[in-house]
């Protein structure tokens, strides 16, 4: 009997990273997603300068906004175009870190500074649920 049990955690174990080898965490970011995520920051990367008015201006108020906010907005918004022509013209390659992963840092860890994958959205829609239901 516990040769049966051991012979079925090991076959379970073995399944299971099996199936991690077949979809990898990095299969969801692939050179179609790149490509599109190059496209997006190049055509809507501009939003960020709208957004980042507004953001500055909920936190640090009207004259803070009117300076620094679109300053900040112009900065992100710059970068967010050098980054999807970059991924634009390389969408093909795995360059960064071998992979097809977002070249701008990461807003999740950076909460102030980093960049969402796609640029803001602007308008009262939003693809969170909670907005409107459809």
């Amino acid at each position: 009997m516990k040769r049966l049990l051991v012979t079925l955690c090991l076959a379970g174990f073995a399944t299971s990273a099996w199936a991690d080898i077949q979809d990898p965490p990095a299969a969801d970011h692939g050179p179609t997603r790149k490509l599109a995520r190059g496209l997006s920051n190049m055509v809507f990367g501009w939003a960020e300068i709208p957004v980042t008015i507004g953001k500055v201006n909920s936190e640090e108020g009207n004259s803070a906004a009117a300076s620094y906010g679109v300053v900040r907005g112009t900065g992100r918004a710059f970068a967010r175009f050098g980054a999807g022509f970059y991924e634009v013209l390389l969408w093909p390659f795995p360059v960064y870190k071998d992979t097809y992963l977002p070249v701008l840092r990461s807003d999740i860890p950076w909460i102030h500074r980093g960049y969402s994958e796609f640029p803001p959205e602007l308008g009262n829609e939003s693809k969170y649920p909670y907005v409107r239901d459809y």
